[in-house]
């Protein structure tokens, strides 16, 4: 999806360290204060980010950093061109008209409720691939996305394409390094932001691993879970720093550096 971040409002990673600190531990996990000094196999073992608890900090996680809102099921509706050169950005993840995901949106919301107001825009979304052009798309297009997003059928098209394209394959690669669900959130946060390979100005996240990993070993491999994080953590900021349309790393250093700082490892561990 690769869309340009939105600055992380400090008060809003404050709110979420304070429920997850204050929340009750996820069905399944260990005991809070086990888990807050858990070892790597440890972490790996206890509740994943497919714990419908933890899913939904992940992506209140996300929201603040992309909308600036921790309520991120108000973000359907969401649409309008950044300038970051990818066209329109919208939805729940933030899917955009320039990088493919948004028609794979519109295109699996037309299999579900043929002749929605969207499937007209099909072929200008096709032809938009790869740019910011807003040919055949516009105004009309932005108001028939916002009605949209009052069905439930173009709601579950976006949470759809967000599970197979970004949350299941984050989630999928974190468990084989051997990651908790802080991992997890990392991984999943890194392909919102950045996707999975490099394009033309970005750092994808295959090229963040391999640089991480060249530093430090996950825990699959027998490494110390922290020290990969950070390590993993450190690579991502110089990618920030280095991408023309990113330039925040607030989602980084203000959230995901205190939880992993703070020895939560399972993110809703106390």
């Amino acid at each position: 999806m690769r869309r340009a971040a939105r600055p992380l409002l400090a008060t809003l990673a404050l709110a979420l360290l304070a429920l997850t600190a204050c929340g009750s531990p996820p069905s399944g996990g260990a005991d809070a204060s086990n888990r807050s000094n858990e070892s790597s196999a440890g972490s790996a073992s206890a509740a994943g980010l497919d714990d419908p608890a933890l899913k939904d900090i992940a992506l209140q996680l996300v929201s603040s950093a992309e909308n600036s809102s921790l309520d991120w099921k108000a973000q359907y509706k969401y649409i309008e061109d950044i300038g970051d050169g990818r066209g329109y950005t919208g939805g729940v993840i933030g899917f955009c008209s320039g990088c493919g995901d948004m028609l794979k949106v519109v295109e699996r919301y037309t299999r579900a409720r043929p002749g929605n107001p969207l499937e007209p825009f099909t072929g200008a979304l096709r032809a938009a691939g790869g740019g910011d052009s807003h040919e055949g798309l516009g105004r009309s297009f932005t108001e028939a996305w916002a009605r949209a997003a009052g069905d439930p059928e173009f709601r579950a098209a976006q949470d759809a394409e967000r599970d197979r394209a970004y949350f299941d394959p984050a989630l999928a690669q974190a468990e084989r390094d051997g990651l908790g669900a802080l991992g997890q959130f990392i991984y999943f946060d890194a392909y919102v932001m950045h996707g999975q390979g490099d394009t033309k100005g970005t750092v994808g996240f295959r090229t963040m691993r391999d640089r991480a990993t060249a530093k430090a070993e996950p825990p699959s491999r027998g490494g110390d879970e922290k020290a990969y994080l950070a390590a993993f953590l450190d690579v991502r900021v110089a990618a920030i720093a280095w991408e023309p349309s990113h330039s925040d790393t607030s989602r980084v250093e203000s959230a995901q550096r205190i939880f992993l700082r703070e020895g939560k490892l399972g993110l809703g561990a106390a």
